[in-house]
């Protein structure tokens, strides 16, 4: 029988610069925020951001999901202070995001902490501890070499999309469905159990309630808070007195009726 030779792309090139090979680790992230960063460029400044304050926003919160939320409550007069309280609450996961990866940046300096922190999101994390995981030679300097050059590719694509929205007229109504359909979308790529189903449910009928109490966006940061405290226990009384409930069984699986009692018994 023919042996199968090994490819030699998948053999590292020892002679290769380490910005090039980590460039290529970061790369298919890289082109993945290429269309959803002009789309967020189009629409901050169909918000009333001009091409400097979009570069600006992309670089001081590079975040897809805040960014598109200042979209949001700007093109509907929101209070300045219900779009910090906001972010403030929808950002707080990369406090534990940050503390999964501190087991691998031990003895780093406090310069270099702050550098990692504040380039950190969803996507490089996902990288960089898949990296961290799976290869024993992949380092602090490489993990923050991931996270500038998927900062510098979210920026541009940023820039370019303010540039192309100051080129266009684009009708509010229409950005307001474009977010509508971007939420849905990640609240349904969110959904995990039976439970998250109906979290989102209360969520969606708590922040209606809250709003028409409170008459302001402000509503949405109380009903964000409750709708937190809501989940987290009845997720936490499932797991300990039924773990097997059916509301715990996870969803988008081979397995359908595959409990989540596994993952409590990993823990």
């Amino acid at each position: 029988m023919n042996k199968r030779r090994p490819n030699p792309k998948q053999v590292p090139d020892p002679n290769e610069p380490l910005w090039r090979s980590t460039l290529r680790v970061a790369m298919p992230l890289n082109l993945s925020y290429i269309p959803i960063g002009l789309a967020c460029g189009i629409l901050l400044h169909a918000a009333g951001f001009n091409t400097l304050l979009t570069g600006l926003v992309s670089l001081l919160i590079f975040s897809g999901g805040a960014q598109f939320l200042i979209a949001t409550m700007l093109t509907i007069n929101s209070p300045l202070l219900s779009i910090v309280l906001m972010l403030f609450f929808l950002e707080l996961r990369y406090a534990l995001l940050s503390s999964s990866l501190s087991p691998y940046l031990k003895g780093s300096s406090n310069r270099f902490l702050f550098m990692f922190a504040v380039s950190l999101n969803d996507e490089n994390y996902a990288i960089n501890y898949l990296k961290f995981a799976t290869d024993k030679k992949w380092t602090g300097k490489e993990a923050l070499m991931v996270e500038h050059y998927s900062l510098l590719f979210w920026a541009a694509s940023n820039v370019v999309g303010s540039l192309i929205g100051s080129a266009l007229k684009i009708d509010l109504s229409i950005v307001n469905f474009a977010l509508t359909a971007l939420f849905l979308y990640m609240i349904v790529m969110q959904i995990k159990n039976r439970l998250t189903i109906v979290i989102c449910l209360i969520s969606g009928v708590l922040a209606a309630v809250c709003m028409m109490l409170t008459k302001s966006t402000l509503g949405l940061v109380i009903s964000t808070i409750i709708a937190s405290l809501i989940g987290f226990g009845l997720e936490a009384t499932l797991r300990k007195r039924l773990p097997d409930s059916h509301w715990l069984w996870r969803l988008r699986s081979p397995g359908s009726k595959k409990k989540a009692v596994e993952h409590s018994d990993a823990n």
